[in-house]
C-alpha cells in the first residue's frame, strides 16, 4: 500500500504543533511564510527543491525497506 501526503500537509501540520506546543507566534509564522515566498523567487529555489526532494526521496526509500 502506498501513502501519499504533501509536503505542505506536513509542514501545516508541523506548524499547529510549533502553535500549540513550542509557542509559536503568529508574527514569527507570518515571517517565515513571507521569507518562504520570497526564496521562491531567487536563484536558491531550485537547490533548496533539490534537497527536500532528496531528503522526501531517503525517507520514502527507508520506509519502503
Amino acid at each position: 500500500m502506498t501513502l501519499t501526503i504533501s509536503l505542505v500537509v506536513v509542514l501545516a501540520v508541523a506548524a499547529i504543533i510549533l502553535f500549540k506546543f513550542a509557542h509559536l507566534k503568529p508574527l514569527h509564522a507570518v515571517i517565515c511564510a513571507l521569507f518562504g515566498f520570497t526564496l521562491a523567487t531567487t536563484g536558491l529555489a531550485d537547490p533548496v527543491r533539490d534537497v527536500l526532494d532528496g531528503i522526501v526521496s531517503a525517507i520514502g526509500r527507508a520506509l519502503a525497506g
